[in-house]
């Protein structure tokens, strides 16, 4: 298994391009069995993420955006089946819920256009929105930073 993680310069479009560009020189440069790229990531990097699924989905495999709001082109996110998993506290000390679950209604409403059925967008699109007492349970006391938490679940 091999862990990229790249710094964030501003949380939108370099950052996206940088991680584009470094996922496509590892599959160009290492044997990696592309149906096994996942991409996360939780806040500023949910933000990025989001935008590189509205740039390159086709890049990864799954895509878990945690504790953020969603960035990217949706449109472009719409005519890809990359499963995308949403996950945020009901009430995120950061961004509420509200974004992602906005991102997520008009997400829905753009893979119906498609002619997606509702049971093929359940098994690509997920919103999980999680209750304070998910996160005091697993030791957090600050909603946002429980997005952690989210990554260890099965």
């Amino acid at each position: 298994m091999i862990i990229i993680s790249t710094q964030l310069d501003d949380w939108g479009e370099t950052s996206a391009n940088m991680a584009i560009e470094l996922t496509e020189y590892f599959t160009g440069h290492y044997n990696i069995d592309t149906d096994k790229i996942y991409l996360h990531g939780m806040s500023g990097g949910g933000e990025t993420g989001s935008i590189i699924m509205g740039k390159h989905p086709e890049l990864f495999t799954a895509y878990l955006e945690t504790s953020s709001r969603w960035d990217g082109d949706l449109s472009v996110r719409a005519d890809s089946h990359t499963p995308v998993y949403m996950a945020i506290a009901e009430n995120d000390t950061y961004y509420g819920s509200g974004y992602l679950k906005d991102a997520y209604n008009e997400l829905y409403e753009l893979y119906k256009a498609r002619g997606l059925s509702d049971k093929e967008i359940d098994k690509i699109l997920v919103l999980d929105v999680k209750e304070d007492e998910y996160f005091t349970e697993r030791g957090y006391r600050d909603w946002h930073a429980g997005g952690n938490a989210f990554s260890a679940d099965e």
